[in-house]
């Protein structure tokens, strides 16, 4: 059974997360589950995408979600990739469960773009063999400051 918030190294295995995600809604009595993959393109000679993670942020910020999803009667389940991640291979999913849609569905998008925007996982693209930070993608963390 794999925890709510799940880092993994590498690429995800995302039939086995959702899996078990479906599983953990069935045996929770819940009629909802929705779930978002994110899936590396192949864009400007990129062959792979390379994530870093500061777990403590990481955890403070997804406690945060988890509290919001709870005051909705809702689990937020989240799966990530630490290192490289191959075009056509998936390093993102989310998954909302609920008694009923309702509460997925407030959820959903609110959940997805604040992690695109606060979350601290950094983003590196890989050319050449080379790993470049991708910073016309990347956002500032709310806060963050270089020291």
């Amino acid at each position: 059974m794999l925890d709510t918030l799940y880092i993994h190294d590498g690429a995800l295995n995302t039939k086995e997360i959702y899996n078990t995600w479906e599983n953990n809604a069935r045996g929770q009595n819940c009629g909802a589950l929705s779930v978002f993959t994110g899936i590396v393109r192949g864009e400007n000679n990129i062959t792979h995408l390379s994530f870093d993670i500061y777990m403590p942020l990481l955890q403070s910020w997804f406690d945060i979600w988890q509290q919001k999803a709870k005051n909705k009667q809702a689990i937020i389940y989240m799966a990530h990739s630490r290192g490289d991640v191959e075009i056509g291979k998936s390093s993102y999913m989310c998954g909302l469960i609920s008694k009923n849609r309702k509460s997925v569905l407030e959820l959903y998008s609110d959940f997805i773009e604040d992690f695109k925007a606060n979350a601290p996982i950094w983003k590196y693209d890989i050319i050449n063999g080379s790993r470049i930070y991708a910073l016309s993608r990347s956002k500032e963390i709310k806060g963050a400051r270089l020291i």
